[in-house]
């Protein structure tokens, strides 16, 4: 990879680090590229377990590189697409590179993994930078991070999913002022508005993202972690509670002949499960 480097440690805690460090994480259409593949693909390796993402240096992602020539967000200006021909070209890779937002596609692929995601924030997160965190479960700060929705200040508009994200984050409310101000909020702002988990100082926030992934995960089943964070983000926006008890049902039928009968067993006879679920085999709740 070009722009993101990745180290796995012995606990399956992998560390996705956007490294573009001189240009503070810029983000282009290859680090979107490399980011789509990564949780699209080797995010799927059973040797991962959970999934930390900071960024190199003194930012976590300053943004859109806005020093490409041409179209600056990679979109081919010879289309003039509709919502209906969107829809129906959406596969159609000249469509998929020319019309669709880049950052959709990289948070689309976070949103769909079965495997918690931490944004460790440690520096100024702007754009992108900030909507690419929300696709992710919990957000930490450092004290150095500054996080900004800047885009009407560009004269565009929210991307990555974040007119569906953020507003499930922190309310419909929070999200419109945000979005309209375009202020740059300090991580103590970002914490009081819900959106960021906790602020750390800057040494500490790797150390307290690692702790709260392996709590995630160590004695965990693999197979009930993933189909956790499938039923919250799918179920969070179902339309009657009915959805939820379907695809709670199938997790709860699939998991109980699985490996819910070594959890039981390990209860009952008071020692730590030993569970061999994977999460490259968790069942299929929803209906395609």
């Amino acid at each position: 990879m070009k722009t993101l480097s990745l180290s796995v440690d012995a606990d399956g805690i992998a560390t996705l680090t956007l490294d573009r460090p001189d240009a503070l994480n810029a983000f282009d259409v290859t680090m979107a590229d490399e980011l789509r593949h990564f949780f699209e693909t080797d995010a799927y390796d059973d040797a991962i377990s959970a999934i930390v993402v900071t960024g190199a240096g003194r930012a976590f992602c300053a943004g859109m590189d806005l020093s490409a020539e041409g179209n600056v967000f990679g979109l081919d200006e010879s289309l003039d697409p509709t919502p209906e021909s969107l829809r129906a070209h959406l596969d159609d890779p000249a469509w998929d590179r020319g019309v669709r937002d880049t950052g959709g596609k990289v948070t689309l692929a976070i949103h769909a993994l079965p495997k918690p995601v931490i944004a460790a924030i440690n520096g100024p997160a702007v754009g992108i930078g900030a909507t690419m965190t929300l696709a992710m479960d919990l957000r930490l700060a450092s004290s150095a991070a500054r996080i900004g929705f800047v885009f009407g200040r560009l004269g565009i508009v929210p991307e990555a999913c974040s007119s569906y994200f953020l507003p499930r984050i922190v309310g419909v409310s929070q999200a419109l002022e945000w979005f309209y101000t375009a202020d740059i909020l300090t991580a103590e702002q970002a914490l009081a508005g819900g959106l960021v988990r906790s602020v750390h100082e800057p040494e500490d926030l790797l150390p307290a993202a690692y702790a709260l992934a392996r709590s995630f995960v160590t004695g965990r089943s693999a197979v009930s972690v993933g189909l956790i964070r499938q039923l919250v983000n799918r179920n969070s926006a179902a339309g009657h509670p009915l959805e939820a008890h379907l695809s709670d049902s199938l997790a709860m039928w699939h998991t109980s002949v699985g490996d819910g009968k070594e959890g039981v067993a390990a209860f009952r006879a008071k020692r730590p499960p030993e569970f061999t679920g994977r999460a490259s085999r968790i069942p299929r709740v929803f209906p395609d």
